[in-house]
């Protein structure tokens, strides 16, 4: 018999479908995870066959082979280690499997069984509900998943334990409430600056038309001052501009604690970043400094030194 559960892969800010499928065959003994997974998936028997025995589960001396299907996407990060553990306790009997065809899952495993945040949840359960799924995610990224709809199935356990006791009826998981991240200190205002009527009056209309703005002056003169305000004269952020930024922040795995943020988002990179930095890529393509930037202010002070730019 062949248990499937769903999970996703990132393609930028989009997440697409995948199906994690777990068969247990007599034969010799050997995990094998095949699907074009990265070196992060490959390890991720080590982390399910740890975190499996320290919740009391021991892997039958049978062949398992875990199929990341479609098999010709890349598949890259740990957030498959909590479906591939889920998927293996179904195909052993610790858990129902029909309990888990209503849900989409991602998470990474710790040696001891703990459940432990990844990256991309937003966008994961954004996906999850438009296919009618649940999620089951990280503790630590509820708040953040349950952003995605109000009547939308969040589970988020903070260990293989309490979410195989969950199923199994003895413990109760509760939903999560969406967080919003708690500021820090007041933001840094335009009404604090004495004088510069004319820079100021220059803000406010790149401001105010979504202009590009080039200063120019010597040092002190109070430029990286000026631009560090412009986001306070901005408009408040809408629902959709929040969600667009978030997404974004989240695939980056910047959302400290799952929590989400109604600032508009300021980036002043070093002169010094590099290309893949500045604008994305990578050997696991993460957003770079300029999509970080979306729906806020890019400050790149120092421009000529810029590689590239100039």
């Amino acid at each position: 018999m062949v248990v499937r559960v769903a999970t996703v892969a990132f393609e930028g800010i989009e997440a697409r479908p995948v199906d994690v499928q777990v068969q247990i065959s007599n034969g010799s003994v050997v995990f094998t995870v095949v699907g074009l997974g990265d070196k992060a998936v490959g390890e991720s028997r080590e982390r399910v066959r740890a975190a499996l025995n320290a919740a009391g589960l021991a892997l039958p001396a049978k062949r398992i082979t875990v199929n990341l299907a479609p098999a010709d996407l890349p598949k890259e990060g740990s957030h498959y280690d909590l479906p591939i553990a889920i998927a293996v306790m179904a195909a052993i009997g610790a858990i129902p499997a029909d309990a888990l065809s209503a849900y989409t899952i991602l998470g990474e495993l710790a040696l001891d069984g703990t459940i432990t945040p990844v990256a991309g949840v937003l966008p994961a359960a954004i996906a999850a509900n438009a296919r009618g799924h649940g999620l089951i995610c990280p503790r630590e990224s509820g708040g953040e998943a349950a952003w995605a709809s109000q009547d939308m199935d969040v589970l988020a356990p903070g260990s293989l334990i309490q979410l195989a006791n969950h199923f199994k009826g003895t413990q109760v998981l509760g939903r999560p409430t969406p967080a919003m991240r708690a500021q820090t200190g007041p933001q840094p205002d335009l009404r604090d600056i004495k004088g510069q009527e004319s820079a100021k009056r220059a803000l406010e209309i790149a401001a105010a038309g979504g202009h590009n703005l080039l200063m120019n002056g010597p040092p002190g003169a109070g430029k990286s001052m000026l631009a560090s305000r412009l986001p306070s004269i901005l408009p408040p952020l809408t629902p959709r501009e929040l969600l667009e930024i978030s997404l974004i922040h989240s695939v980056a795995g910047q959302l400290a604690g799952g929590a989400l943020t109604d600032r508009r988002p300021f980036r002043a990179p070093h002169h010094s970043a590099s290309m893949a930095a500045l604008v994305g890529g990578g050997t696991h393509a993460k957003p770079g400094e300029i999509s970080l930037a979306h729906q806020g202010v890019l400050f790149l002070d120092e421009l000529p030194e810029f590689h590239g730019i100039m």
